[in-house]
């Protein structure tokens, strides 16, 4: 499964953001990236490299999230030997290493205000200094940052530098998420599906069936294409008869009625609200009053009534229904059936 680095996809909104990219690419500015995790990101910067005048020279990715603070200057920077404990040799910084080519800043926001100001200067003057040099060094970089924060609004929380947002800014391209693509889920689960079923040696591809396609399209898949991908290649991988239409699958990888005690109340109070999070738990039905003759008809008729006002009040969504009642969108599905209730 190597690495892809075309884009696929036909709404207006993700087509009018390569087309952007595209353009900026042939001008040797900054550029600044945003978009949710798993929209492709650094797929963009790859393409403002790729297609500048830069393609034949270093492209150079660094993830600033994955650099201590203390570290992070020694990386974007260099050091001398003896600049800190540890620093047996000198070291080229990524400024150094991108000389000529595009250097790659991923999770801009996390870098702390020091690194900022440093490179700040490195961006405006075209400058670096090494960790313990005393002189600095000229470097031709072409800076692409990518980050999924909002960084007016770090700026107004004096958590981002305002003169280096002015400085990273000349052109924003924000990518849009997967839920406002219009009629690209179909068609990257399609492409993911065929992969993958390429790699499984499959003889053909069935495609999705209906109630796969309509679970795709309910769900608000916050991890974006990288998740996609993750669902429908789960799937075909479990998918038992190649020769019928994939038609389950599994959006949470940990559900499980096994899932450790300590862990399940973990997750439910560390799981963000997403826009269409289920209304908040209500007692949706009351038991039948009196005795009981028939406790199965008795709990048919009881479990019904909490379906029905839960589906009632999710505005009949079956997707925020199941998240209001604890279950999958296959065992809320499987539930309407059983009641007649899936009209």
């Amino acid at each position: 499964m190597e690495r892809e680095t075309q884009f696929i996809g036909q709404s207006a909104t993700f087509q009018d953001a390569v087309e952007r990219t595209s353009l900026a690419a042939a001008l040797d500015r900054p550029v600044l990236v945003i978009g949710e995790r798993g929209t492709g990101k650094e797929l963009i910067a790859e393409r403002l490299h790729r297609l500048s005048t830069r393609w034949d020279r270093p492209y150079v990715i660094m993830n600033c999230a994955a650099m201590p603070e203390t570290l992070i200057e020694s990386e974007l920077f260099g050091h001398e030997a003896g600049a800190f404990t540890g620093a047996t040799r000198s070291r080229a910084g990524r400024f150094e290493e991108a000389d000529g080519g595009t250097l790659f800043l991923d999770e801009l926001a996390t870098m702390s205000m020091g690194a900022q100001e440093r490179l700040l200067r490195a961006v405006e003057y075209g400058e670096v200094t090494r960790v313990g040099a005393s002189r600095p060094i000229r470097v031709d970089v072409r800076i692409v940052a990518a980050t999924n924060e909002h960084l007016p609004a770090l700026v107004e929380d004096n958590r981002f530098r305002a003169d280096l947002l002015d400085r990273l800014s000349f052109e924003v391209i924000t990518l849009p998420p997967l839920r406002a693509r219009e009629g690209d889920i179909e068609v990257l689960a399609t492409y993911f599906g065929q992969r993958m079923a390429a790699v499984l040696g499959w003889e053909e591809w069935p495609g999705f069936g209906p109630r796969a396609l309509a679970a795709m399209e309910g769900h608000d898949w916050p991890g974006n294409v990288r998740e996609l991908r993750n669902v429908i290649e789960r799937a075909i991988y479990r998918w038992a008869d190649p020769e019928k239409p994939v038609d389950a699958l599994t959006f949470d990888p940990f559900a499980s009625p096994w899932q450790p005690a300590a862990r399940k109340a973990a997750t439910k109070t560390e799981t963000p609200a997403i826009a269409t999070s289920a209304p908040p738990a209500t007692a949706a039905a009351t038991p039948p009053p009196g005795p009981v003759s028939d406790l199965r008809a008795a709990v048919d008729a009881y479990e019904r009534q909490i379906l029905s006002d839960t589906m009632a009040r999710c505005r009949f969504n079956q997707k925020v229904a199941a998240e209001a009642l604890g279950l999958s969108y296959d065992q809320i599905r499987h539930a309407l059936k059983k009641h007649g209730l899936n009209q």
